[in-house]
């Protein structure tokens, strides 16, 4: 039997704008696997996955010895013969454009011609959102635009989704694959390796375009950023010069009511809207340096 076999409990926090630090910690210690999801009016929820044998006091008391004021919380039970694969690893195949995405899970898939990105995604944030699915859809339309691209940078690339398809599409292409999470990263260099696109791929840890990883490959033929509506704001002018003029840039992770805001302060920096994509309310946008 595995050890994952059995009941499990799933605690989700009240939804933020973003969760505080001291509780993504405690989460990431105390938890046995933690996502950050993402609702659809922008908001971030953490949730947290706990073996049925954890009780509630449990978690109570491991976060008062942490210091940390738990938010509002709900706690689900979920029966499973192995809830860590049917509840937090699994997701069923997901095609869009050239590209089917399809978990570790499954077995003989027929990619019936697509470009088949296989991942582990149960601890990186990525494989079934609506902006994944519009960035990849970004990707294919600049493959029908340039044909080609040589030097790519994914900022918050998570389990890597966007880096290996790029990978597969641009297959003489070098992609610099960074995350501000230790274990995205992690993530995405086993993802790549299980993908045959590892060659093409460094996967390190940076701050947005801090790390000199990224500044020794600029400027890019192609950036891709699928984070957050304020963390692309705060990093619009390290776009702008990472990415060559001529150039294209896939943005997401913002809303509806957050269009205008996120693709004008682009704009300010020479990066002209080609494209928006829409998926529920969130939103994707695909750009141009042209100054």
């Amino acid at each position: 039997m595995s050890n994952n076999a059995g009941s499990c409990q799933i605690v989700k926090f009240q939804p933020v704008s973003e969760v505080p630090e001291d509780l993504q910690n405690f989460a990431e210690e105390f938890f046995e696997v933690v996502a950050n999801d993402y609702t659809d009016d922008g908001l971030e929820q953490l949730v947290g996955y706990l073996r049925n044998s954890v009780s509630e006091r449990d978690m109570l008391n491991a976060a008062r010895n942490f210091g940390v004021n738990l938010p509002e919380y709900t706690i689900e039970k979920l029966q499973s013969n192995d809830w860590l694969a049917d509840n937090v690893i699994k997701f069923a195949p997901l095609e869009v454009a050239e590209f089917l995405v399809y978990g570790i899970h499954e077995k003989n898939v027929d990619t019936k011609g697509k470009i088949g990105v296989r991942v582990y995604a149960a601890t990186a944030f990525g494989s079934e959102h609506q902006t994944t699915k519009c960035c990849l859809q970004g990707i294919s339309d600049i493959n029908k635009t340039i044909g080609s691209a040589k030097k790519i940078l994914d900022v918050g690339t998570g389990s890597g989704i966007l880096s290996i398809a790029a990978a597969k599409i641009w297959k003489n292409a070098q992609i610099v694959a960074v995350d501000i999470d230790d274990e995205s990263v992690e993530v995405a260099k086993q993802n790549a390796i299980d993908n045959g696109v590892e060659k093409q791929m460094t996967v390190a840890y940076s701050d947005g375009y801090s790390s000199a990883i990224v500044q020794q490959n600029a400027p890019y033929d192609v950036i891709l950023a699928n984070i957050l509506a304020r963390p692309l704001i705060a990093m619009v002018k390290d776009m702008a010069e990472n990415l060559k003029i001529g150039g294209y840039a896939v943005i997401s992770g913002f809303i509806d009511e957050q269009v205008d805001w996120v693709v004008g302060e682009h704009q300010k920096f020479g990066l002209e809207l080609q494209k928006i994509y829409e998926m529920d309310n969130w939103r994707a946008a695909l750009l141009k340096r042209i100054k």
